[in-house]
């Protein structure tokens, strides 16, 4: 089967400080709940860990799915204050060091959700929309019903701002995918060829451009894979 067997089912979304759309699928509170994990485990969680851990319990509320999280940076602010940590002699944290792996958040989310299923963390050097896509429909393909992937990102940090590219707003969303017929109303994920001269036009894909394509607002463009991502019911 190809791109267009994807069928998208459900998603979630966390842009704090946007103006809010008439969509309750996307949140923009500044701070999120996080209420359905333990407290010893939410404390190790920042707001996007929390946001990342509400969605995915809402898109997988019995912890039955294999999960694929993407982040181009991780949380390179943790990441950086260790290697500074290094560099003056300071010890380094255990919890700090944890909290630092590319699959963090969904670790936590499966200790406070009980989902023992397959875990999945990527990173694709700004091709994290389609690898996000790939990576589903080869899950699909091998027999899993529903597969939930997630992209997320924030801000690299000043001190190392200009020298790599990231988004500018820390932000997330979630996808729940599946690979059968469509149903009436739901919509099937195609991914299109793109002309290079087009793909120019575009920066690789942030998860608040994923957001504005759910929403209707925008293409979903991924320039390094010359792909345009569209929906139809």
């Amino acid at each position: 089967m190809n791109d267009a067997s994807l069928i998208l089912e459900d998603w979630r979304a966390w842009h704090p400080g946007r103006k809010p759309a008439h969509d309750p699928r996307l949140s923009v509170e500044e701070r999120p709940a996080a209420a359905r994990v333990a407290p010893m485990l939410r404390r190790r969680l920042n707001n996007l860990g929390r946001a990342v851990c509400d969605m995915l319990m809402a898109l997988d509320p019995g912890a039955e799915c294999v999960l694929v999280h993407a982040s181009r940076h991780g949380d390179s602010e943790r990441t950086l204050e260790m290697l500074y940590a290094l560099n003056e002699d300071v010890p380094l944290s255990p919890a700090r060091f944890g909290m630092a792996v590319h699959n963090a958040m969904i670790g936590v989310h499966s200790i406070a959700s009980g989902n023992r299923r397959s875990l999945q963390a990527i990173a694709a050097s700004g091709a994290e929309v389609s690898a996000l896509f790939s990576e589903a429909l080869g899950y699909l393909m091998e027999g899993e019903k529903q597969v939930v992937v997630v992209f997320s990102d924030a801000p690299i940090p000043p001190r190392f701002a200009d020298h790599a590219p990231g988004p500018a707003t820390t932000t997330a969303v979630a996808m729940r995918l599946a690979m059968r017929a469509a149903i009436a109303g739901e919509q099937s994920v195609t991914a299109l060829g793109a002309d290079e001269s087009a793909c120019h036009e575009y920066r690789p894909p942030q998860p608040d451009d994923v957001i504005a394509w759910l929403l209707g607002e925008t293409p979903l463009v991924c320039p390094i894979r010359r792909r345009v991502w569209t929906m139809a019911s």
